[in-house]
């Protein structure tokens, strides 16, 4: 409910006043009588304190008359978005060297792979008018779930990606064929690859420049991300002695990952720990951006009689009582 005129209930100010009159009202006839003392000793019945019955209808009824001049109305507003989304796949490295310790979470080493899903996660809750889909990929690539707007289900399969579930190489050609499969028949503003890896192409029949070429040919963009720190990495091993770290090499292909973005028109980040990860996917989403056209439709009813004919009602009653049972005498 709404007042469509509220200044009206400036109106309501002269309840004061009337209150204000009527404690200083004082009555103008009188009886003379030898001695009240008999009328003192009388038991107090209802009508004394009911004496104040039809001053308090007047302030019901000028309350309401004063409340119906601000034309309460009721109604619901209706909002109607339309997007012209961004449809994004999300190409996840899964290979052995995506369980690397080098990222440090909340004081404690975490592997890539959690770092990613968990900034992943946050990019796809970020982004309610988009279509985004998964794609998964180590020795070979597949999708792990398909362009969708739940992304209940897709932050569900994200939770399942886990390292090694598509071998422990890297196929980074055959990462971005699948994803430009999944973007290529669809009409929509713009088409993104996110593709996130922390080592370089050692798998796969296609070459990942002639792949990055193809998807340029068909409008797709392919922001690529190298994750992980530079020379030297921490792994958890199980020996003799139980788990301890070993260091790796890390072997990211930078060069490969910068053209691969130059070709289709995007660009290359470099992520080194959880925040500069956080900083790559909030640039991404600032630079995909979906534009929304907002149309607001508002429809009212007037309820002036809800008060109106309640206010009428007790004007009348008060009218009515004032001619009989508390009827003043002149």
């Amino acid at each position: 409910m709404r007042f469509a005129s509220p200044w009206l209930l400036a109106s309501l100010a002269v309840l004061p006043l009337l209150l204000r009159q009527h404690l200083a009202a004082r009555p103008t006839a009188r009886i003379r009588f030898s001695s009240i003392e008999p009328l003192r000793r009388l038991p107090r019945t209802r009508a004394v304190w009911t004496r104040h019955a039809l001053f308090a209808l007047r302030v019901l009824a000028v309350t309401l008359l004063c409340l119906a001049l601000g034309r309460p109305q009721t109604g619901r507003r209706l909002t109607e978005v339309s997007t012209e989304g961004v449809d994004i796949v999300l190409a996840i490295d899964t290979s052995g060297s995506m369980q690397a310790l080098d990222f440090v979470a909340q004081g404690r080493r975490v592997t890539r792979l959690d770092a990613v899903r968990r900034v992943v996660g946050e990019f796809i809750q970020g982004r309610p008018g988009d279509r985004l889909g998964m794609v998964v990929f180590g020795s070979e690539a597949y999708t792990q779930c398909p362009l969708t707007l739940d992304h209940g289900i897709l932050l569900g399969f994200l939770e399942q990606v886990k390292v090694g579930m598509a071998g422990d190489a890297t196929a980074l050609g055959s990462a971005i064929a699948v994803g430009t499969n999944r973007l290529k028949d669809l009409k929509s503003k713009s088409k993104v690859i996110v593709l996130l890896t922390d080592g370089k192409s050692n798998a796969g029949e296609l070459d990942p420049i002639a792949a990055a070429e193809a998807a340029a040919a068909l409008g797709v963009k392919i922001y690529t991300i190298g994750a992980g720190t530079d020379g030297k990495a921490p792994f958890q091993v199980d020996t003799l002695f139980g788990p301890q770290l070993v260091y790796r090499q890390a072997d990211l292909d930078e060069e490969t990952l910068q053209k691969i973005a130059e070709k289709t028109g995007a660009r290359f980040f470099r992520a080194q720990n959880p925040e500069t990860l956080k900083a790559v996917y909030d640039t991404i989403d600032k630079l995909e951006k979906t534009d929304a056209k907002v149309k607001e439709y508002v429809e009212y009813k007037e309820r002036f009689g809800w008060l109106a004919l309640p206010a009428l009602c007790v004007l009348l009653l008060e009218i009515g009582l004032g001619q009989t049972r508390w009827r003043k005498l002149p």
